[in-house]
């Protein structure tokens, strides 16, 4: 299962669930990048276990502390959870 590198938790990166085609995905990239939020996008197609998991959650946004913020989100939910 992709996990978080030391360096990545050391600079605060998030993991951003999701997959190919997936509109949600879209959109909760989009409010990343517009937040400027540092992210490493893992699709979950890619590994049983993350497909099982967060098959019908995605996009789910990990922080370096394993938090979970799982969609629907908005900016201000993404700001409460990031701190940015």
């Amino acid at each position: 299962m992709p996990e978080l590198t030391q360096a990545e938790r050391d600079n605060r990166i998030y993991l951003l669930y999701h997959t190919d085609g997936c509109h949600l995905c879209e959109l909760a990239a989009a409010l990343l990048a517009a937040a400027d939020i540092g992210y490493r996008a893992i699709d979950i197609c890619d590994d049983e276990y993350l497909a099982q998991r967060y098959g019908v959650s995605i996009p789910v946004l990990k922080a370096w502390d394993d938090r979970e913020l799982h969609w629907p989100f908005n900016a201000t939910q993404l700001q409460e959870f990031t701190g940015a």
